[in-house]
């Protein structure tokens, strides 16, 4: 699934290229709602989470999530595409720049303020440059007392990490996934949250992930040695990987 950066990045990618356009053309043929119509200009592209968002002048929003299967492309004019077009969810065309969203399962035209509302309930944006210690504490005070792994995951607590963040993020805080957040102290839940948002920030300007434990079940730590363990964890089962000499 994509996580926060990687939207963060496809947004500025069209951002570039879309901002202040006027509209060729725009189909969503599993979308419902008020569509934009030619000559629409494009007043911004926003990513809020695992969210993105093209907003037209007018007041509608298109909001996609790319869950696991979903990837925006964007093309000049007449490039060919590198994914069939039976599998196009949303096609944004401007003079010069094709951009287009395949396979995504959440495509939707929303009338403003019904976009804003559709991403209020998500947590603060930690892959956001404006993140503030207010926002660590409001994430905090959000956490339920689960699994910590499982937490981190919650975008309701904050959005924008996904499994290899949180896996990263774990190891680095030297934190096992297994335990529960009513057992975290607040500082270190702090520090959880200020690392997760560091490592997505640094990957939206490029930085690659640091490749501790994520991938690497049974393969020695490379800190201390220990072979990595995975296991499966929550209810959607996604992969925990942790060093247990480092991660008591």
């Amino acid at each position: 699934m994509p996580e926060g950066d990687t939207i963060h990045r496809t947004a500025n990618r069209l951002r570039a290229v879309l901002v202040g356009q006027p509209l060729v053309r725009f189909d969503a043929p599993r979308a419902t709602g008020k569509r934009p119509t030619p000559g629409t200009p494009i007043d911004a592209v926003d990513a809020v989470g695992k969210h993105l968002l093209i907003r037209f002048a007018g007041g509608t929003t298109l909001r996609t999530h790319m869950r696991m299967t979903g990837s925006w492309h964007l093309y000049r004019t007449g490039e060919r595409w590198k994914k069939p077009k039976h599998l196009a969810r949303a096609v944004v065309e401007v003079e010069g720049w094709t951009a287009v969203c395949f396979a995504a399962p959440v495509v939707e035209l929303e009338s403003d303020p019904a976009a804003d509302a559709s991403v209020a309930h998500l947590g603060p944006d930690l892959t956001s440059t404006a993140v503030t210690d207010a926002d660590i504490e409001r994430a905090v005070d959000r956490m339920t007392d689960a699994e910590i792994g499982v937490v981190l995951l919650d975008q309701r607590v904050a959005c924008g990490i996904g499994n290899i963040w949180k896996n990263e993020t774990l190891f680095l805080c030297g934190v096992d996934p297994f335990r529960r957040a009513a057992d975290v102290d607040r500082e270190t839940k702090r520090a959880l949250i200020a690392t997760a948002s560091k490592l997505l920030r640094a990957s939206v300007r490029g930085v690659p992930a640091p490749g501790n434990v994520y991938g690497r079940a049974r393969r020695p730590c490379r800190r201390c040695g220990t072979p990595i363990r995975s296991q499966r964890q929550g209810e959607r089962a996604r992969t925990a990987y942790w060093c247990p000499t480092c991660q008591k």
